[in-house]
């Protein structure tokens, strides 16, 4: 891509983001026809509407919705490839690591800190997401590797094991009746509105546990994320079924599913790829350590 494109893609984002062509186009340092003929430039190679236009405002229609994450995307990747063509004496560089909210994250930061005690330069950008999101991010390029739940496909990663182990349970009003529960059998979410995390792995081992009573839950939604899903339970809308987690949530309470769940993670990265000499020697740090 020229520079020139680039280019163009942060006019837009910056644009996308002031939601007015003025105040863009004075932080850009351009006069506002010059942006204005160059967004509408981007539209027309595109074939697409990308702003909607007022008076005193502009915002993003669907299809600028879809192109300013893509737009970001590209972005992303430019900058982080330039940085690792970029030969310096010292390692640096940045690595980008996909991460779900997983108790390994722990284990994850503590690698990071003893990696960066060595090489001072080294950065690292961290991205939330499930483990779909992040496997999708790792095959397009946007990430380096990521946190993902077992089982992985051993034919496209090469990937350590990491320590701890990732219990799973409900989050449950103190108000609704599991409340005294101890512990949530199967059997006992029968009939019960039921938030679940949109992961194909995690639903599958849920699936395993919960055996027959599965279609006897009510699929209330799926979440991403465990805050949003969490906001739900908290109005009493139904349980959240989840990770342990150690964050707080106000009138909600975590109660560990028997027979117990627990789910191992890994930090995955593409095999049959070739990886800057910043993450190699990530890797390999790690490698030395867990292998």
């Amino acid at each position: 891509m020229k520079k020139m494109d680039i280019r163009v893609l942060n006019y837009f984002l910056i644009t996308a983001r002031e939601e007015n062509i003025t105040k863009a186009a004075s932080l850009l340092h351009l006069t506002q026809p010059t942006l204005s003929r160059q967004l509408k430039g981007l539209e027309t190679e595109l074939n697409v509407e990308l702003f909607k236009r007022s008076n005193h405002s502009i915002y993003l229609t669907q299809e600028g919705l879809l192109f300013r994450q893509r737009a970001q995307d590209i972005i992303n990747i430019f900058e982080h490839t330039r940085d690792e063509l970029q030969s310096t004496e010292e390692l640096a560089g940045t690595i980008e690591i996909g991460c779900s909210e997983l108790h390994s994250m722990a284990e994850l930061a503590n690698l990071i800190d003893k990696f960066q005690e060595l090489h001072h330069k080294v950065k690292f950008n961290l991205r939330s997401g499930n483990n779909d999101d992040i496997k999708g991010w790792i095959e397009q390029g946007v990430l380096d590797m990521g946190l993902l739940i077992e089982p992985v496909d051993i034919g496209k990663y090469d990937f350590v094991h990491m320590d701890s182990k990732e219990e799973w349970g409900i989050l449950a009003h103190k108000e609704s009746k599991f409340a005294n529960y101890d512990a949530i059998r199967p059997g006992d979410l029968v009939g019960t509105k039921v938030i679940t995390i949109s992961d194909r792995v995690v639903q599958n081992e849920l699936g395993n546990w919960s055996g027959k009573y599965a279609v006897q839950m009510q699929n209330k939604a799926r979440y991403n994320l465990l805050y949003s899903a969490a906001m739900l339970a908290q109005q009493n809308h139904g349980v959240v079924i989840c990770l342990k987690t150690s964050q707080h949530f106000d009138d909600l309470k975590y109660i560990p599913l028997e027979p117990k769940l627990e789910l191992s993670s890994v930090l995955a990265w593409r095999g049959q790829q070739p990886h800057s000499e910043v993450t190699k020697s990530f890797i390999d740090f790690v490698r030395e350590i867990k292998l």
